[in-house]
């Protein structure tokens, strides 16, 4: 895998210089993090990514932003059903989320953990990762909060804390070279919210 990304018509440089650091982490680690190498992963003249982010925790930042920001788009968010229409449906597009992330976006969920890792050593980078991750929190506690959850913050982390499990383990961890398929991780996903719900708003099969 290279680390050189392509270049998307009207992208930003500071959105390029972001894309660049995001696949310097998914490939070669935190380590592998410098402006050089982001301005020749980016294909922009030498000094260009010190132009956009000066310093190493700028730069960390930026990563960061652009993480979130593509992130939300690659697993849907904004296709995630209203909770009224039942655990079903969430079910089904929640699934597919985590089933992305393991997938066609296995290269952002490994920068992500790079910065995860990273922000547990850097007080002032943990302060805009977990801001970054807010949405996905608050996104969550209101799915559970409107199919009727009685405990929605405790449920919430529940189920971040299966996905974010699921996602290191098949991407980083002890079942790498194994990919659950879609169904394999649906089913997993129905039997956790059936535990968390009122029988008259489980998904149907659960």
């Amino acid at each position: 895998m290279s680390a050189r990304t392509a270049r998307t018509a009207g992208a930003s440089r500071a959105d390029l210089v972001a894309d660049a650091a995001l696949a310097l982490l998914a490939e070669r680690g935190m380590r592998g993090l410098t402006h050089r190498a982001v301005d020749e992963a980016a294909g922009l003249p030498q000094g260009s990514t010190s132009n956009v982010a000066r310093t190493r925790q700028a730069l960390l930042e930026l990563a960061v932003r652009r993480l979130a920001e593509r992130e939300a788009r690659a697993l849907g968010l904004h296709e995630m059903p209203d909770p009224r229409s039942g655990a079903g449906p969430l079910t089904d597009a929640m699934a597919l989320a985590a089933h992305r992330a393991l997938t066609r976006n296995r290269e952002l969920t490994l920068a992500r953990y790079e910065l995860a890792l990273e922000a547990t050593r850097r007080p002032e980078l943990r302060t805009h990762f977990d801001a970054a991750g807010a949405r996905f929190r608050d996104l969550l506690t209101g799915l559970v909060t409107g199919l009727g959850s009685t405990d929605p913050d405790r449920h919430a982390l529940s189920l971040i804390a299966w996905a974010d499990g699921l996602m290191f383990s098949c991407v980083a961890g002890s079942f790498s070279t194994r990919v659950p398929a879609l169904e394999e991780v649906r089913a997993s996903l129905r039997e956790l919210l059936d535990g968390m719900l009122a029988p008259r708003h489980r998904a149907p099969g659960g």
